[in-house]
């Protein structure tokens, strides 16, 4: 049976005479939780009315509306997740919901862990809280063996491998971006119900630029379908159309998942795909028990096919629906949210004319900051230098977050944090629960809860949970104090040092804890992604950032051709770019910083503009919400370039042509130039680099990165004049390394 083919025929043609939307990928988006204000561990409310408790007056209207179609549009910071979350409850503990026949799907799998942690608190254990690919996979393999025989394929978890292959056999040879691209494109085909033949024609009327000739692209594509098929193998995107080929073409199956589920809430209804609307169908089957939750201004996907219009269209296809607008932002000051509104005041289309003009629930706060810089290393320190300050006022670096538009900009800010001794974290970087140190924590106090009596050596003496706690995790690494540094000692000490922050709030909440009970806790947050707060400032892009909040956030790189980025050419594409720095915006509660650079480069021309989204917003432009600002102060411009000492043009040193890329000019070269490099000094600088890191218990980029070891070693500098001049190399590495670094250059040994 080609299941594959046949199920995305059926399906090609989107329902309800609506465009397609794609999904947000659940395994994109994992890693780092938002920090709340709220309690860690709230009581259970004594009884249904209890959970209306502390609502205002449209959460409570949400959380009341339980029959019949709701649709809730939420801005940022509005409290939708508390609102569809006590609706639930509410639901349930006034007996109208039963908590196995409800559904609560989402987008992330920490999304979803955050839903059935909150449910769990409000009483209502039980309810089924998954993103849209984990509920259709669980029904798929249960309903496999009967509507299609045999055992379910094997899920194929990455992609990217097998389209490689599928394009060497198609003889094309695709380069790193390249392959991600062409991956893309086979995503965005399947979640809008492509077939290979038809998508030339398709990615032409969705105004797409494909990554190469889509004829080439048409015939990777259905090269990779049957290397699938050969294989037997299914890809994520298979999960969704061969649940909904079983429950369309199997109508007992179908009937007994809606006996099953009768009450449905979708969040972020914004970005549903095609498939997933027609899943959600028919799950509903003929009825209307369905809460949707979602705001078009937060459509930041449309890149793989997302459009805001299936909740717009939502009242058309349902006109008796309750609809509820949440409008109290929660989250950031009047200061933010002012300039919040005043981005999206700018925007045009669709989805702007159905904007929620946000209302501060907050206290004031600063003015957002704005600083220009002579160019992006610049604009990187001057960051760093004031997230250094903030920390020692006394802001959390784990409340603290730089947000840019694509990934590739976040080495600079690595390395700038780095050189200033402050922390940081990566967004979509390693899984908290994943990693070694706390695999090994968990698994010890796993064996002293299990210890009778005390009889855990570890736990001798230890008086109280945290106490426990403590014990346990100073056998691995965990002390009262923090190491010295930013490196791997600081990093393995920051995650014991959230499971015992994560030990205190359990007891306070629950006094009468066990090790047993915390042990429990965590193998609930480990199943759901649900990572305790782990110190160290946020680097994501704008995209990863969405869901999630800070006190202090800076937004950097924002200029003409990254904020919008190059390729927005359409008005909508535009728009789209406009959303994402709305997007930006609203994950600051309190302090807000917005930066750009002239030039890419130390020495290049300033010819780079700010955004344009800016204009009329920033100071001295037309039309400035606020007059012009003196320089510096709080929500004027800070000149970097004022600030910075000039440097000359950095030149290729073989071909003599002016260097901007950032990577080239750490090289000083172009890329493609001849090297000369020393092999040997460069493997001797990388062993001397780990044996530093070590000693000061850093990663080895903190005392030089890759590129830098390259170009000492092409350069074979032997002076510290010609060793200072090579990017990456600054006064404060030049004294601390020099000396070393010198000797290796000259064949001897390196001595501290």
């Amino acid at each position: 049976m080609d299941w594959h083919r046949s199920a995305l025929i059926r399906l090609r043609r989107p329902s309800c005479g609506q465009r397609s939307l794609p999904p947000r990928e659940t395994w994109q988006h994992g890693g780092v939780t938002a920090a709340t204000h709220s309690t860690l561990f709230p009581p259970v409310p004594e009884s249904a009315d209890a959970v209306l408790d502390g609502l205002d007056p449209e959460q409570r209207e949400v959380a009341t509306a339980l029959s019949g179609p709701v649709c809730v549009l939420a801005g940022a910071g509005t409290g939708k997740t508390r609102a569809i979350t006590h609706r639930i409850a509410y639901g349930v503990r006034s007996g109208i919901f039963q908590p196995a026949n409800v559904l609560a799907v989402t987008f992330t799998n920490r999304a979803a862990g955050e839903m059935r942690g909150r449910l769990r608190q409000l009483g209502a254990g039980g309810v089924q809280a998954r993103t849209f690919h984990s509920a259709a996979l669980r029904q798929l393999q249960y309903f496999w063996p009967r509507a299609v025989g045999g055992e379910l394929p094997r899920l194929l978890e990455r992609k990217a491998q097998l389209v490689s292959e599928s394009a060497a056999r198609c003889g094309l040879r695709l380069d790193r971006t390249e392959l991600r691209d062409a991956t893309s494109e086979i995503e965005w085909s399947k979640v809008t119900q492509t077939v290979p033949e038809d998508y030339a024609a398709a990615a032409a009327k969705a105004g797409r630029e494909a990554p190469r000739d889509p004829a080439e692209l048409a015939r990777v594509y259905g090269v990779y379908e049957q290397l699938k098929r050969e294989r037997g193998v299914i890809d994520f995107e298979d999960v969704l159309l061969l649940t909904v080929a079983v429950l369309q073409d199997h109508y007992d199956i179908a009937e007994t998942v809606r006996s099953q589920y009768q009450h449905f809430v979708v969040d972020e209804y914004q970005d549903v795909s095609p498939l997933q609307q027609r899943l959600l169908e028919l799950w509903l089957g003929e009825r209307d028990q369905l809460c949707v939750v979602g705001d078009a201004s937060q459509t930041i996907y449309s890149f793989t096919g997302a459009t805001p219009d299936h909740l717009l269209n939502f009242r058309l296809r349902h006109p008796g629906a309750t609809v509820v607008k949440l409008v109290r932002d929660y989250r950031s000051t009047p200061q933010v949210v002012h300039l919040a509104n005043g981005v999206l005041a700018q925007a045009r289309g669709r989805a702007a004319e159905h904007r929620l003009a946000l209302v501060s629930q907050r206290g004031t706060g600063p003015e957002p900051e704005y600083a220009e810089y002579a160019d992006e290393p610049a604009e990187a320190e001057g960051t760093a230098r004031r997230i250094r300050s903030l920390i020692a006022a006394g802001v959390p670096a784990h409340e603290i977050a730089v947000l840019y538009r694509v990934n590739a900009q976040s080495e600079i800010y690595e390395q700038a944090l780095a050189d200033a001794g402050v922390p940081y974290q990566l967004r979509g970087a390693e899984r908290y629960f994943e990693r070694q140190e706390v695999r090994d924590a968990v698994l010890l106090l796993r064996g002293a809860a299990r210890a009778a009596g005390g009889t855990d050596p570890h736990l001798a003496g230890a008086e109280g949970l945290p106490a426990q706690v403590r014990a346990v995790l100073s056998s691995r690494g965990w002390a009262p104090e923090p190491p010295a540094g930013s490196g791997a000692a600081r990093d393995s000490w920051e995650s014991l040092a959230a499971l015992v922050r994560l030990a205190e709030d359990f007891v306070r909440a629950r006094p009468a804890a066990t090790l047993a009970d915390l042990v429990a806790e965590l193998d609930e947050r480990a199943s759901a992604q649900h990572a305790p707060t782990v110190e160290g400032v946020t680097l994501a892009s704008l995209h990863a950032a969405k869901g999630l909040e800070w006190d202090a956030v800076f937004l950097v790189g924002l200029t003409d051709g990254m904020l919008p980025i190059t390729y927005a050419r359409t008005e909508e594409q535009i728009e789209e770019e406009r959303r994402l720095l709305y997007v930006g915006v609203t994950r600051a509660r309190r302090r807000l910083a917005l930066s750009w650079a002239l030039s890419r480069a130390p020495g290049g021309r300033a010819s780079r503009r700010p955004s344009p989204f800016l204009d009329g917003l920033r100071p001295g432009t037309a039309a400035a919400r606020r007059g012009a600002a003196l320089a510096g102060g709080p929500g004027g411009i800070e000149r970097g370039a004022e600030r910075r000492r000039r440097r000359g043009t950095a030149r290729c040193r073989v071909c003599g042509r002016t260097l901007t890329d950032a990577g080239e000019i750490k090289l000083m070269r172009c890329e493609d130039c001849p090297s000369e490099l020393d092999e040997g000094l460069h493997e001797r600088l990388h062993r001397w680099r780990a044996e530093r890191a070590s000693a000061v218990g850093q990663p080895a980029y903190c005392v030089f990165t890759d590129r830098t070891l390259l170009a000492i070693a092409e350069n074979v500098p032997d002076s510290e004049a010609e060793l200072a001049r090579i990017p990456g190399v600054g006064k404060r590495k030049l004294d601390a390394y020099g000396a070393e670094v010198l000797a290796l250059c000259a064949g001897r040994e390196a001595t501290p």
